[in-house]
């Protein structure tokens, strides 16, 4: 009967729970509806089998209690559950009453990690009363133990107001301090578990316990045999090094703006330096040699937190690990070899690059040598710390010294395991993103060029297998993307034979497509072809109008790509991408291929139910006007009314809307006075969309607001522009005053973000120099104007140049 009764609980929890939000409130609102008899019978059940001793029974009920608990507390029915549950746990009967005991702090637990802490605020301290005492080392039963650390982990949240109070958290950092030398093994992971959370919550609270314990028991967690407890106390001390990195960011803000900041470092990381470095890197060389990268271990744990120590306390990382790193980078042991490479990558990103370049200039030729290691492991944390170098500190590699074998040796690794192959491709890809604007700009002499050729044949080469093993092929794919990118006018023809080999697999990949059997081959299929679309982005970007000979080859693939990608939308994303570079690079010369394409860029449109391919498309309408500049007047008609009735839609993502807007802009922009069939009702939408204001409280609408504030600014600055050296500037005069309100209330707004502040102040200049006669003198006049337009301390560089522009245009337009 047992079994029944855990699936009989497991239905009802799941009938009551739901990951996603809106199923979440259907289940809730069904549950509510239910008659009050059938509801207190069903809570009457699961509170009777909290009690149920054998089996998981007193688990399953205590997920019932808890999913009826998160519908109904919320709405302020069936609060006398908590107390109901109290009571079970205060209870002092005898040994027998453990298995409730258990089930109940499970069910407390789960109701605190699932519900809002403002609900269970008043109740807090009974809560708090009755986790701590089952956690305490007296308690004589493990079980009870174990259910009330979890239950306390789950209740931090809430409890804040004791954690105010310096008697009560001490008691509770006593408990659970104890917690962590509990013999027990679950009991004392939870333990560490909950200094996690309560260093991520109370950081500021915590001087006096870490001086007296936490340093000390969290060091000998670390050295703990069993990898469970080892990988917690680890943790917590990667989570003090994140606090206090973000501190230290905070406090650099600060000081450029001459400001206090909130909260002050402890520098706790920087005092327990000498404890915990040693520790860590012993634990470096506890790798198993066939780990499953997917499985979180000891020694990964530790390289993750040695990261986060040096962007913790910065310069100071170095001389500890040094030392280490000079014993052990020639060990004859693998595991030290390894663990001597995985400290030199940890700690390439927190100290100043003046102070590591020394280092890496002497570590570069000895790691370049490594990539011909015995050990499959030591060659793959080679090629990441090289990916590293490549990334942070591109300018400690030497052109005439280390550029040669780096490069060498990253290609020869393209040939190993897909891991280190992969990483191989990273350090490519960084090589090339970083060497490109070295010194800032992209225009001075790449000291990659003479390297182009070999190195994208052989990630070409390196593409052609069969299987995507750790995505392997995918970051070759990018590498190529990367490389073509970053082109530079000596390696164009490089760039003419890669964009063709690439067209030629797109070809061969669309032709066998009816060769392809099962899932595996069409997700195959489907990510080499979004490869080469990414690749072909770059290549048209690179080429610009040198792309016109291949042009009819590549939009002939594209469109039976197209075809033949039916609704796989990805594939369908990536085709319309290349088709709106393609267009930016031809401008009016893609005109004669606007005919075959708009069919099918129709339905895309239309795709409601998928935002992504909607918003793609959208863009695309946007790169087609543009670069068809007054040759787009005759699609004009078309793209306004679909455009205006995807605004209208139900079912369409709200996110798509603000692309929407802005496209109106690039459309104006292009046509000119021909907008002005349109100009009436897009202004209208304009001021409607522009009146959404942001609740404070709800940070996704506020992020909403900003980016749709962005949009219609957009869409604005094209309007004005598109009709601005046209005999139908005048129709613009009688938006001028909604469209000034809009700015004004964008940039009052205390979250604005720095794009909403530039289209802000460009479209005040714009309207000016449109009108720079005196046509709207006493609207620009205002104060709210000027004070805007006087220089802000505080505006990023680029604004503050179109600030000083305004100016001086709203001078002109008012003198």
């Amino acid at each position: 009967m047992l079994h029944v009764r855990n699936a009989a609980g497991l239905a009802i929890k799941n009938t009551l729970t739901a990951r996603d939000a809106t199923r979440q409130q259907d289940y809730a609102t069904r549950w509510l509806n239910l008659d009050v008899n059938t509801r207190s019978k069903i809570k009457q059940d699961a509170l009777t089998s909290l009690g149920a001793s054998g089996g998981k029974l007193g688990t399953v009920a205590a997920q019932v209690v808890a999913a009826i608990a998160g519908v109904e507390l919320p709405q302020n029915q069936w609060m006398e559950v908590i107390e109901i549950l109290l009571g079970f746990v205060n209870s002092n009967a005898d040994a027998g009453n453990t298995p409730l005991r258990v089930a109940t702090l499970q069910a407390i637990g789960f109701i605190c990690e699932g519900i809002k802490p403002e609900i269970l605020t008043a109740r807090s301290n009974e809560i708090l009363t009755a986790v701590i005492h089952g956690a305490r080392k007296e308690e004589p039963s493990v079980d009870v133990q174990y259910a009330a650390i979890t239950a306390l982990l789950n209740s931090l949240e809430f409890v804040r107001e004791n954690f105010e109070r310096e008697g009560e958290r001490n008691y509770i950092m006593q408990v659970v301090c104890e917690a962590t030398q509990n013999p027990d093994s679950r009991v004392q992971v939870g333990a560490f578990e909950c200094l996690v959370k309560i260093m991520t919550l109370y950081y500021e609270k915590m001087s006096f316990y870490m001086e007296r314990a936490l340093f000390g028991l969290t060091v000998m967690g670390m050295k703990h045999s069993e990898d469970t407890i080892a990988l917690q106390a680890i943790e917590f001390w990667s989570t003090v090094c994140e606090i206090e990195a973000e501190l230290a960011w905070e406090l650099s803000e600060a000081n450029e703006y001459g400001e206090v900041p909130e909260n002050e470092s402890k520098f706790f990381a920087k005092v327990a330096l000498p404890e915990i470095v040693p520790v860590l890197l012993q634990l470096l060389t506890r790798q198993e040699e066939d780990a499953d990268e997917e499985e979180w271990n000891v020694s990964m744990a530790a390289g993750t937190c040695l990261g986060l120590l040096a962007t913790a306390v910065a310069d100071t990382i170095v001389p500890a690990v040094i030392p280490f790193i000079e014993a052990n980078i020639r060990a004859q042991d693998w595991h030290f070899r390894e663990a001597a490479v995985m400290a030199f990558g940890s700690i390439l990103d927190g100290p100043d690059p003046a102070v590591l370049t020394p280092l890496v200039n002497q570590a570069l030729p000895i790691l370049i040598d490594m990539m011909a290691d015995p050990m499959v492991n030591v060659k793959d944390t080679v090629s990441w710390t090289l990916g590293r170098i490549c990334d942070l500190l591109v300018s400690t590699i030497k052109p005439d010294v280390h550029l040669h074998p780096l490069i060498s040796a990253c290609v020869n690794g393209l040939g190993d395991n897909p891991r280190i192959a992969t990483n191989c491709c990273w350090a490519l890809i960084n090589l090339a993103d970083q060497m490109a604007y070295e010194d800032g700009s992209p225009t001075s002499p790449n000291p990659l060029t003479p390297f182009y050729e070999g190195i994208i044949k052989a990630l070409l080469h390196s593409t052609e297998t069969a299987t995507n093993e750790g995505n392997f092929r995918t970051a070759a794919y990018q590498a190529i993307t990367s490389y073509v990118s970053h082109t530079t006018p000596e390696s164009i023809p490089v760039v003419q034979n890669t964009t063709v080999a690439i067209v030629e697999r797109m070809e061969h990949l669309i032709q066998v497509q009816n060769q392809i059997l099962g899932v595996d081959d069409r997700n195959n299929w489907n990510d080499l072809q979004s490869n080469f679309c990414s690749v072909l982005i770059s290549s048209v970007r690179a080429l610009e109008k040198g792309i016109q000979p291949l042009a009819d080859r590549i939009m002939t693939a594209l469109i039976q790509l197209i075809q033949a990608a039916g609704r796989t939308s990805t594939v369908l994303e990536d085709a319309f991408l290349v088709v709106g570079s393609l267009s930016q690079a031809l401008e009016q010369g893609f005109a004669p291929y606007m005919s075959t394409f708009l069919p099918y860029l129709a339905p895309a449109l239309k795709a409601h139910e998928d935002s992504q391919l909607c918003t793609i498309a959208v863009g695309v309408i946007g790169d087609l006007s543009r670069a068809l500049g007054d040759q787009s007047t005759q699609y004009a008609g078309p793209f306004m009314t679909v455009l205006l009735e995807n605004l209208q839609s139900e079912v369409l993502n709200r996110n798509v809307k603000i692309p929407i807007l802005s496209c109106f802009g690039d459309i104006a922009l292009a046509i000119g006075a021909a907008f002005e069939p349109y100009l009436g009702t897009t202004m209208g939408v304009l001021r409607q969309a522009g009146t959404v204001q942001p609740n404070p409280l709800d940070a996704d609408l506020v992020d909403y607001v900003a980016q749709l504030r962005e949009g219609i600014l957009e869409a604005y600055t094209g309007i004005v522009a598109g009709l601005k050296s046209t005999e139908k500037v005048t129709l613009l005069l009688p938006h001028v005053p909604h469209i000034l309100e809009l700015i004004q209330r964008s940039l009052a707004d205390t979250e604005r973000t720095d794009a909403v502040h530039k289209a802000s102040i460009g479209l005040i200049g714009d309207l000016a120099d449109t009108f720079s006669e005196g046509q709207i003198k006493q609207l620009l006049l205002a104060e709210w104007i000027s004070n805007e337009l006087r220089q802000k301390q505080r505006a990023a560089p680029e604004t503050r140049k179109t600030i000083r522009w305004a100016r001086d245009a709203v001078k002109r337009a008012t003198a």
